[in-house]
């Protein structure tokens, strides 16, 4: 009887090793998407740090300029500060609500920063300074390689869900413990399907 058993289980085990085998079970992929998304987020959080090591000198510069625009330089402190207070790392990936509450705080920097360029533009002596010229240019390019970053990262979880939820690396997935990881979503939806408002 227990030799019945023994060679059952036996059997059982040899078969699916063969059916994983035969069909891919996708450990492999998994294990490289796995790398290439968090890969991609390192590039995004290397360029966050880029923008927040810029903005101490971009404030500086108006706050010479625009000191009675405190109330804006003190929200854009304070945008940099929240987003410091998170600590973001490969862990984040794993954490849908740390998630969320990293890019809700890096949205608030964007709109900080948003308000202080719109400050910038009230001061033609700002405008025209080299230094603010320079911090200005260097931010622009910041956040088209943060949308890039961005963009890499979807793309790569994307691949990377897809492939987890897809048989037979599903059940890889499930055997192995892989989730799904979070992208980024727009918090604001409802207000960015609205068209701009045109005024002369």
């Amino acid at each position: 009887m227990k030799t019945k058993i023994r060679t059952r289980l036996f059997l059982a085990i040899t078969l699916t090793l063969a059916v994983l085998g035969s069909t891919n079970c996708g450990y492999n992929a998994i294990q490289e998407e796995d790398e290439a998304v968090t890969a991609s987020w390192a590039e995004v959080l290397n360029q966050y740090q880029r923008r927040a090591d810029l903005i101490p000198n971009l404030v500086n510069t108006v706050k010479g300029y625009a000191a009675q625009e405190e109330k804006v330089l003190t929200e854009v402190t304070r945008a940099r500060a929240g987003v410091g207070s998170i600590q973001a790392d490969e862990k984040t990936l794993n954490n849908p609500e740390l998630f969320k509450k990293y890019a809700q705080a890096q949205a608030q920097m964007t709109s900080a920063l948003s308000r202080l360029l719109v400050v910038a533009e009230n001061y033609p002596q700002l405008k025209s300074n080299e230094n603010f010229r320079d911090l200005q240019a260097q931010l622009e390019g910041t956040e088209n390689r943060i949308t890039v970053a961005r963009n890499r990262y979807i793309q790569a979880v994307q691949k990377y869900n897809i492939t987890i939820r897809k048989f037979p690396s599903n059940l890889t997935a499930k055997l192995f413990g892989f989730d799904v990881k979070p992208s980024f979503t727009v918090e604001n939806e409802k207000e960015i399907s609205k068209p701009p408002e045109v005024k002369f």
